[in-house]
């Protein structure tokens, strides 16, 4: 039912009508519905696109996604791909035809987009104590009994607030939580110990509108990471489910599977070395992976920081995006301005890659030697020309960008092109 009224929601997208609400689009294609203008097969190039405009490439898309499909089925991973990097329900969609068991999400706005979309299960990685939300959430489990919901707890006040929204709520259907361990002291959020761990469990175990239904954490979060210390904190999560669930923890009625989950977009495959070692035990485990970023990658830190890295045999990610922007002033030998800055790129973690030029007198694309990005203002690439950079005025500059997470949110209506320039369709995003 959820997966039927998402195709419904997916293809009223196609009905959107083109207008001002959107940057980098043709100005003449105003008036025209998605389906339309993607049904025009217009050229990013030639089409009338304005700058900047941000692009994603649908060959390297489409090598992504069925690039970690393989990864997790050779690694017996069920993977809920983090929705946070991209909220765009029609990828939600194509990572759940690949094979996705579900969406990861943040904040409950995501999950509204998410159920929207027709998203059957769903992953918060947060606890959630918000009672509109919540109530939201049980009327979502009553309505629809093939929806499945799991969240975090991380505290005993967290669980008691959880529990009295929900009794509140009249729910009818316990909500799935998994205890949240942190990854040591200073980490983000989660339970520190042990023994604080086996409280929120009890808490949990003692309200009625909650079923413990696993373990989870964030990698990601252990200090000074490396191979050793991810693997071993990696392991106490595993010992904390095995001591769960030797205390008879997941025996709530109805539970059918242990949830154990972990797995950011740099130390996978730890995960997947780790969560291999699980012993046998008393339900079948859910191992659940929840990288995000792999499904557009990017040309700074994530392409460094890919596990694909470590293991060159099992494949390598694809950075997917390009920012497109013009040259609109050169007013030194070594400076030049483009008209791309904070509104639309990734700046967050590393600032954006020259990589190539295609120029405005319409010759051929070459790479973008001796151009560097130095900065951003507000709407302003800084550009450092060495003198072989050979830039002007009205040159385009493909530029390369770091951390999909910040630069799908700038980005309303993204292209979906070709590598001959061709779009076929536009990804709509709900920040």
């Amino acid at each position: 039912m959820a997966l039927d009224t998402g195709t419904a929601a997916l293809a009223r997208l196609a009905e959107e009508r083109v207008d001002h609400r959107f940057k980098g689009l043709p100005p003449d294609a105003d008036g025209l519905t998605v389906g339309e203008l993607a049904g025009q097969r217009r050229n990013l190039f030639t089409g009338g696109f304005t700058t900047p405009v941000l692009a994603l490439s649908a060959e390297r898309l489409e090598h992504n996604l069925a690039l970690m499909k393989t990864y997790a089925a050779r690694h017996g991973l069920a993977f809920a791909p983090h929705g946070k990097t991209s909220m765009a329900p029609q990828l939600f969609h194509r990572q759940l035809e690949r094979g996705a068991w579900g969406i990861t999400l943040a904040v409950p706005h995501q999950v509204r987009v998410a159920r929207a979309f027709g998203i059957p299960r769903i992953f918060l990685a947060n606890e959630l104590t918000d009672a509109a939300a919540l109530r939201w959430i049980a009327s979502e489990l009553d309505a629809d009994p093939d929806f499945r919901f799991v969240c975090y707890a991380d505290s005993v006040r967290g669980v008691r607030l959880m529990d009295a929204a929900l009794t509140d709520a009249g729910a009818v259907r316990p909500v799935d939580v998994v205890v949240e361990l942190g990854a040591g002291e200073g980490a983000r959020t989660g339970v520190r110990t042990e023994a604080e761990c086996a409280a929120v469990a009890d808490a949990v175990a003692g309200a009625r509108t909650l079923r413990l239904a696993g373990v989870a954490g964030y990698e990601g979060e252990v200090r000074d990471a490396d191979p050793t210390s991810v693997r071993a904190w990696l392991r106490r999560l595993v010992a904390l489910a095995v001591d769960f669930d030797k205390a008879g923890r997941f025996g709530a009625a109805g539970l059918d599977e242990i949830v154990l989950s972990a797995g950011g977009s740099a130390w996978f495959d730890a995960v997947a070395d780790v969560f291999d070692e699980v012993p046998g035990l008393s339900l079948p485990v859910l191992k659940l992976l929840r990288s995000g970023a792999y499904v557009s990658h990017d040309d700074g830190h994530y392409r460094e920081v890919t596990p694909f890295n470590r293991v060159p045999a099992e494949g390598a990610l694809e950075p997917a995006f390009r920012l497109w922007t013009q040259v609109v002033s050169r007013p030194s030998p070594g400076q030049a301005f483009a008209n791309a800055g904070k509104r639309d790129a990734a700046y967050d973690l590393d600032l954006p890659f020259a990589q190539v030029v295609r120029p405005a007198d319409g010759g051929p694309e070459r790479a973008a030697s001796g151009v560097t990005v130095s900065g951003l203002s507000d709407q302003h690439a800084w550009l450092r020309t060495a003198p072989e950079a050979d830039l002007e005025v009205g040159d385009w500059v493909g530029l390369g960008l770091s951390h999909p997470c910040t630069s799908f949110d700038k980005w309303q209506l993204i292209p979906l092109v070709r590598a001959d320039g061709t779009v076929v369709d536009y990804i709509r995003t709900f920040f």
